[in-house]
């Protein structure tokens, strides 16, 4: 069990918690979600030891171990793989180091016979002659291929190496684990085998994650930061985030009746209560939603952007995009060869790959940002188009100008002061903030001026590129509304799962051997048997 006690932390004059007082404890899992800078992040590392709270105190269960997810990449670049992983459970690591260490003494005396039989005895009882095979297990689950298992770290690349420092913090079966951005980097098959792990560990896990579908899939509970306090509500994120906004949507009807307002919170329990008892997910194993206290309920002083992209211009003809064997060789590596496929009116497409940097120049290619390629492509004559690419430094580089100067440069019009802070305005940009030179500006603020960018130009064709980084919950959100309701065309890329379950009605996943494209949702995609067969065939 971990107890927190009267915790504080404080920097100068800003308050990030005041006073928390919490207890996790065994088979349950908290997600931590909190506004950018509510101290997400930070609350981990004062449980880990590695930030000191300003006042209070965390105390654990006597005997039990932790893991944290490491989020330097380079701390252990000079051991091999497998070593990297057994060195999450430090304790045995080094019962098995010093054991190695006596056994290759020239000077072996009996006191060394006496220790290392100890050293022995202890390491067989904790499992220790499981202690590789294990390891090694556990990195092949996470994508690790065996060829790499005894490589150097450094000679992974980022992709492995967060793999390797994700098998390291699971490794052993810790009874604390604190895991700040699991999924990052991951692909759809190993966050999946990630889910599944963690939905049926039995001791205590605190996460931290933009990703909503991961939160529902692994959390009996959610510890959300808010006005300065730290509350744990029972249940995954989509019943915390439904019931804040009844709650929200119930303080601002002051009409309403008391007893009104208790049976539309109780009629929204059962309901909930209901879908989660037909899921595998691990909130209805965990604990009955209908036990919930409805006191619990509270609005949640969160912020959402209004992301709206009306093609308020031109409508779309028939003759969308045809894309005919286009093709994109980098660097003397094949990102992809031979695609063709057509777009038709009004769909959502998801483009996928294991490979990030083939979607990237897909998108460069079609957005006009890469001449380098072979075979081509055709835009309807009635297509206008706009994108939102994975990096957008290219719009703020160089840039000396405020938030309303910068955007005015795309309002195509010349549109006046007002105009345009409107457009910032749905970004949460207002007051003074529109003031603010773009060299400023946080990777989650860029990403809302794109935004604002994209809905000025009002076109009938979009087009993103990972879209949520850099985005806090409530813009993905936010992004996510957004898309849905836009009556256009669209491409995109994300590795949000719920964006991508509830927009996309077509998947086309790029693969070196060309793609594979199935009208169909994402779960359905990744559920169908046929479609994992020929997955498999094309990334042999």
């Amino acid at each position: 069990m971990i107890s927190v006690s009267n915790l504080s932390l404080r920097y100068g004059k800003r308050t990030l918690f005041e006073e928390v007082n919490l207890k996790f404890t065994h088979g349950n899992c908290y997600g931590v979600i909190g506004a950018n800078g509510a101290g997400k992040s930070t609350f981990l590392k004062i449980l880990s030891g590695d930030v000191s709270a300003t006042t209070g105190n965390v105390a654990f269960t006597p005997g039990e171990r932790m893991a944290v997810l490491k989020q330097n990449h380079y701390e252990f670049d000079e051991f091999s793989v497998i070593e990297t992983v057994m060195m999450g459970h430090k304790e045995l690591y080094d019962i098995m180091k010093e054991k190695d260490a006596i056994y290759l003494k020239e000077d072996f005396t009996e006191k060394d016979g006496e220790r290392a039989g100890e050293l022995e005895n202890l390491f067989a009882e904790k499992d220790g002659w499981n202690m590789e095979s294990n390891a090694a297990t556990l990195l092949s689950n996470l994508g690790i291929k065996e060829e790499h298992h005894y490589k150097l770290l450094k000679e992974l690349d980022g992709n492995q190496k967060v793999r390797v420092l994700l098998a390291q913090a699971l490794f052993g079966n810790p009874d604390i684990l604190l895991l700040d951005e699991p999924t990052n980097d991951l692909d759809i098959d190993t966050i999946a085998w990630l889910e599944n792990f963690l939905a049926d560990y039995q001791n205590i896990v605190l996460v931290v994650s933009h990703d909503r579908h991961f939160l529902d899939a692994v959390c009996t509970h959610i510890v959300d930061i808010d006005f300065g306090k730290m509350s744990i509500y029972t249940g995954n994120y989509t019943f915390w985030y439904e019931s804040s906004q009844l709650a929200l949507k119930q303080r601002s009807d002051q009409n309403k009746k008391l007893e009104e307002k208790v049976k539309e919170l109780q009629e929204f329990i059962q309901r909930f209560s209901a879908n989660a008892s037909k899921s595998k997910q691990a909130t209805s194993r965990k604990k009955a939603l209908d036990k919930i206290d409805i006191s619990e309920i509270k609005a949640s002083s969160r912020k959402y952007p209004a992301i709206m992209f009306n093609n308020a211009g031109r409508e779309a003809g028939d003759q969308i995009l045809q894309v005919e064997n286009l093709g994109k060789t980098a660097n003397g590596e094949v990102m992809f060869k031979n695609i063709s496929f057509m777009v038709n009116k009004g769909d959502k497409i998801a483009v996928l790959s294991q490979n990030s940097l083939a979607t990237t120049a897909f998108y460069d290619i079609l957005a006009g940002h890469d001449k380098d390629f072979t075979g081509e492509f055709k835009f309807g004559v009635t297509i206008s188009t706009a994108d939102i690419p994975n990096d957008n430094s290219t719009y703020f580089e160089g840039k000396n100008e405020n938030l309303v100067d910068w955007l005015r440069e795309y309002s195509g019009t010349d549109a006046d002061e007002q105009f345009v802070r409107s457009f910032l305005g749905r970004m949460l940009f207002s007051g003074e903030e529109v003031l603010k030179n773009v060299k400023v500006l946080s990777g989650g603020e860029k990403m809302r001026c794109m935004f604002s960018r994209m809905m000025l130009q009002q076109a009938n064709f979009l087009m993103f590129d990972e879209p949520t980084n850099h985005l806090d919950l409530e813009s993905i959100t936010a992004l996510n509304n957004g898309m849905n309701d836009f009556k256009g065309t669209m491409l995109f890329t994300s590795r949000d799962h719920a964006l991508t379950e509830s927009v996309a009605n077509r998947i086309i996943e790029i693969t070196p051997k060309g793609i594979i494209d199935k009208l169909m949702t994402y779960d359905e995609y990744i559920n169908n048997s046929d479609v994992t067969k020929q997955r498999e065939e094309m990334y042999k």
